[in-house]
């Protein structure tokens, strides 16, 4: 028997959107008399290592192409949502409806093209836009929107907050990808090289920086010098209009597809990696890229 609060009937939960079923669950997963003990356990800062797992989930799902897969890490997604909003509710700060009325909100607030006004009855009254205009608008509205935020905080701190262009960049991205965000937002000051060339230059730069730290033997220098290069570089492929977390997944599995062409190669020879030389793994690693791995 559950308590009053959580309890359903099979009839109540048929009854219920699919929405409604999920946050119904979640709900009887953190009762505190008959829930999950790692449920409870849980907090909101907790969850923020398992929220990144299954983002990388999905995307993973997605270079694989697997539909049937996608629906799978989309749902285990969208239960780290519905979990936050379980904890947030609990601690009486905001809930489900909530999350789901601001980014609704933000959605129309931000597609003035789409909404004119901010009003659902202009729908249809489209003005002819590009998709680049898109974006301009859409962060100019991000800016006006952060100086609101900022405003409403000082008004509550009773202190003016200094602001910066990367104020708003999360600490908690994945390294490559903060980088990039923090040079595109310097970028939309002025603080950035008008062409290619210049960051292919700097990075030429940051590697012989690194190679002198290396003759040194100095490891924190090593470790300070190979951060450059991996900002470097990143911001090569910024100006290259690559995107580097994609550009580094597919690396890293040519890497894996050519790494396991070696093993089955040695396997049909009855050899193991740990007997053969590194000029034979060498060789086998050039065919296996003109195989096309």
């Amino acid at each position: 028997m559950v308590t009053e609060n959580t309890a359903l009937n099979e009839s109540e939960f048929a009854a219920k959107s699919n929405i409604e079923k999920l946050l119904a669950v979640m709900t009887m997963l953190r009762d505190p008399d008959f829930g999950c003990p790692w449920d409870l356990e849980q907090s909101i800062a907790s969850l923020a290592t398992y929220t990144l797992e299954e983002v990388y989930e999905v995307v993973d799902a997605i270079e694989k192409q697997d539909m049937v897969e996608l629906e799978d890490e989309l749902g285990d997604l969208l239960f780290q949502v519905v979990f936050y909003a379980q904890i947030a509710s609990e601690e009486g700060k905001f809930g489900f409806d909530d999350i789901a009325n601001a980014i609704t909100s933000k959605l129309i607030r931000r597609h003035p093209h789409v909404f004119p006004d901010g009003k659902l009855e202009k729908f249809g009254d489209n003005p002819e836009i590009s998709s680049a205009q898109v974006v301009i608008n859409w962060e100019q509205i991000k800016q006006e929107e952060k100086l609101q935020k900022r405003q409403r905080q000082s008004a509550m701190e009773s202190a003016i907050v200094k602001e910066s262009v990367l104020d708003d960049v999360p600490r908690a991205l994945p390294a490559l990808d903060r980088a990039r965000k923090l040079q595109s937002r310097a970028a939309r000051v002025g603080f950035d090289w008008s062409d290619i060339n210049p960051v292919v230059g700097k990075l030429k730069e940051e590697v012989a920086e690194l190679e002198a730290a290396l003759e040194e033997g100095d490891q924190q220098q090593i470790s300070h010098e190979l951060g450059d290069v991996l900002f470097a570089v990143v911001n090569l492929a910024r100006h290259g209009s690559v995107e580097p977390e994609t550009a580094l997944r597919a690396a890293n599995q040519r890497f894996e597809n050519r790494f396991k062409w070696i093993e089955c190669s040695l396997q049909e020879r009855g050899k193991e990696l740990q007997e053969t030389s590194l000029a034979e793994l060498d060789l086998l690693w050039d065919q296996a890229k003109r195989n096309g791995l």
